[in-house]
């Protein structure tokens, strides 16, 4: 992958998280919140931002002091 194609995914993963945060919110806000459908969502959430955190990784370029 070449820089300008992680950033665009990172852009689409970073929307992505959150649209999920909006979700969870939702759900939590019903009257009678799905906690099983809540903690699948939050477990995607983590997943996106440990792949946004790899990709940023990726971006920076590794200094040696």
């Amino acid at each position: 992958m070449d820089e300008s194609e992680i950033q665009r995914r990172l852009e689409l993963l970073r929307i992505e998280h959150r649209d999920l945060d909006a979700a969870i919110d939702a759900l939590s806000m019903s009257g009678t919140p799905d906690q099983l459908q809540i903690a699948r969502l939050k477990k995607r959430k983590l997943r996106l931002r440990d792949e946004i955190a790899a990709l940023e990784d990726e971006l920076i370029p590794d200094i040696i002091a």
